[in-house]
């Protein structure tokens, strides 16, 4: 088992939750794990990558070379483009279809979309509005995790476990409501295999 995760998005979207949450599932599965985290500009909505890399034997590099990742997860669609090149051939795109607008020169949503929408392995979704839908607008990085579940070599109980780890300290009720938008995320991706 090896899965190779591009995690993308904008600071202030929850990436390092999303690399958090897996981190502590593959651990508790006792899997190796290597992370390497870009920090862009977080602070002012810049760019925030994640190479995450989880396997059954030694990982030796934390990075992912291109063409060669398995999963690009992206919070916002242009990050998802933008990391393209890494994705192996077969590999999955799991993207939320709502920018995060934040330079002045943002490119014309329809023309991002019908991008994504040419990509023939893909999960796109309006996380932050299932996310609303579940009663936890903040979680729609965990929705997105949901949708990426079917691929990640883990099974949703082990990220549940991850939930429960990482989230248990501030209590069962924000434990209860990522579990349910992890559900909600996996629950659209297993609608649309």
């Amino acid at each position: 088992m090896k899965t190779d995760i591009i995690l993308a998005g904008v600071g202030g979207q929850g990436i390092l939750t999303i690399a958090a949450t897996i981190g502590m599932a593959a651990v508790n599965k006792n899997l190796y794990l290597k992370q390497a985290e870009v920090h862009g500009m977080s602070q002012r909505g810049g760019d925030v990558q994640s190479n995450l890399r989880i396997s059954d034997k030694p990982i030796y590099s934390d990075l992912i070379a291109k063409g060669s990742a398995d999963i690009i997860l992206s919070v916002e669609p242009m990050e998802a483009l933008r990391y393209l090149p890494y994705l192996r051939k077969g590999g999955y795109v799991i993207t939320n279809i709502v920018p995060f607008n934040n330079i002045p020169d943002y490119p014309d949503t329809e023309t991002i979309m019908n991008r994504i929408n040419e990509l023939p392995d893909k999960i796109a979704l309006d996380a932050d509005q299932i996310a609303k839908d579940t009663g936890n607008a903040r979680a729609s990085n965990i929705v997105m995790l949901g949708a990426a579940a079917p691929f990640l070599g883990l099974s949703i109980e082990e990220l549940e476990g991850g939930i429960k780890s990482l989230f248990g300290r501030k209590g069962e009720e924000v434990v209860e409501m990522n579990i349910k938008a992890l559900h909600a995320g996996y629950d659209f991706a297993k609608s649309k295999m």
